[in-house]
């Protein structure tokens, strides 16, 4: 079945976001088709605002307010500058801040180490935390990356670099997720939950 262009266009665009296959690009597609102008219009509107009302902060490379030089987390008096937990992107802020329980500060890497994929130290903002650790102020960075070959080779890379500054580097920890049985866990979650196992109090 032939599609109008301006149809195609859109599965094709919608096609390239990550997680959505070309059914469920077609499904999203029509339903625009059919949804009333305005829900349209809002999206539309929602994606022009989203590049040129946004920018990294100066500091740590979250995402802030265009206009604004550091985000809310980096000017609170409330966070600890003692403390820097090291993500991959902006969003993994999000699920942290979700917890409630952290208090510090961030550093968005905005990546991680890939030589597959050519992404190497310079096209990462390693350089600009080693600067901010430098400074003296960051008593303790706590290396979050994914628990994946990537993301550990990142935290190895990034230890390597900050122990010599005389810092504390931690890693988060990793072990079975609450509600899960022992055996549907894969041999390398079962080894850290062994090796990071805790005292019963």
């Amino acid at each position: 079945m032939l599609l109008p262009e301006s149809l195609q266009s859109l599965i094709n665009a919608l096609e390239r976001l990550p997680g959505i296959g070309p059914k469920s690009a077609s499904r999203l597609a029509f339903y625009f088709l059919r949804a009333p102008e305005e829900v349209s219009q809002d999206l539309a509107s929602a994606l022009s605002n989203l590049k040129a009302n946004t920018t990294l902060c100066e500091e740590c490379f979250n995402i802030t307010e265009a206009g604004r030089e550091r985000c809310e987390i980096c000017e609170s008096l409330q966070r600890d500058g003692s403390v820097v937990c090291v993500v991959e992107e902006a969003l993994d802020v999000l699920a942290l801040e979700r917890t409630g329980g952290y208090k510090g500060k961030y550093h968005v890497l905005q990546g991680v180490l890939s030589p597959i994929e050519g992404i190497g130290p310079d096209d990462l903002k390693i350089k600009q935390l080693i600067a901010r650790v430098s400074r003296g102020e960051i008593k303790e960075v706590i290396l979050a990356t994914n628990p994946s070959m990537e993301g550990d080779a990142t935290a190895l890379y990034l230890q390597q670099h900050l122990e010599p500054l005389g810092v504390r580097v931690t890693r988060l920890a990793r072990g079975l997720p609450v509600g899960g049985d022992l055996e549907y866990a894969d041999q390398n979650t079962l080894l850290r939950a062994l090796s990071g196992r805790q005292e019963m109090s």
